[in-house]
């Protein structure tokens, strides 16, 4: 199963010759990146703002029948249960054998039986950033809670890439074990040594093209 970081909080995730594209932005939606022309059989995305819904970038496949179940858990993208910015969805891949979750732009708490369906789950992939998102501390104390096997840390600022609002991903890293930096945008999940954190590079960043 592979996973590769398009960009901000956009992935593609492949098994079976399947393909899942989560959270694609629109094009010059997010400073820094390219724009999105992939090709995927499907399309989750978390919310609709421009920078998470750019379905129209993503050519659709059809004909294949798709090795994941999904689940979802509805959450908020603010910390006052959307007055700000709406809802938020997080969604839960199973295929494999493994678990995997994308939490989308969550910005608010879980309650507890919503920690209890991410519990120990393979991968996640969450926001650290925040003003828009949860913060670092946030980020860790969830992680903390759900305690998943790898963590993929999203929506966080890098160089010219990413909102200005939004932080780096140090502070989250900061006192932690088990990180791996890598210098690619890919990652086959089954080869990871857990437990583990997986700093991704953006594959539309502009280095890369």
């Amino acid at each position: 199963m592979k996973l590769t970081w398009i960009g901000h909080a956009c992935f593609k995730l492949e098994h079976d010759d399947y393909t899942i594209i989560f959270d694609p932005y629109k094009d010059g939606s997010v400073p820094g990146l390219q724009n999105i022309r992939e090709e995927a059989d499907q399309v989750l995305c978390s919310h609709e703002h421009g920078d998470h819904s750019g379905r129209e970038c993503v050519a659709m496949r059809a004909g294949k029948k798709s090795p994941f179940t999904i689940s979802e858990i509805h959450t908020f993208h603010d910390e006052v249960k959307g007055a700000k910015r709406g809802t938020s969805t997080i969604y839960i891949l199973e295929a494999g054998g493994m678990r995997i979750v994308h939490m989308g732009d969550i910005g608010c708490e879980l309650e507890p039986e919503q920690v209890a369906q991410l519990k120990n789950v393979d991968v996640m992939m969450i926001p650290v950033g925040g003003f828009y998102t949860i913060d670092a501390g946030q980020a860790s104390e969830l992680v903390r809670q759900v305690n998943p096997k790898v963590v993929i840390p999203m929506h966080f600022s890098k160089g010219n890439i990413g909102f200005s609002e939004i932080s780096t991903v140090d502070d989250f890293l900061a006192g932690k074990d088990h990180v791996v930096i890598g210098e690619s945008s890919s990652v086959n999940l089954a080869d990871v040594q857990k437990p583990a954190i997986v700093v991704l590079t953006p594959e539309n960043s502009a280095a890369n093209k």
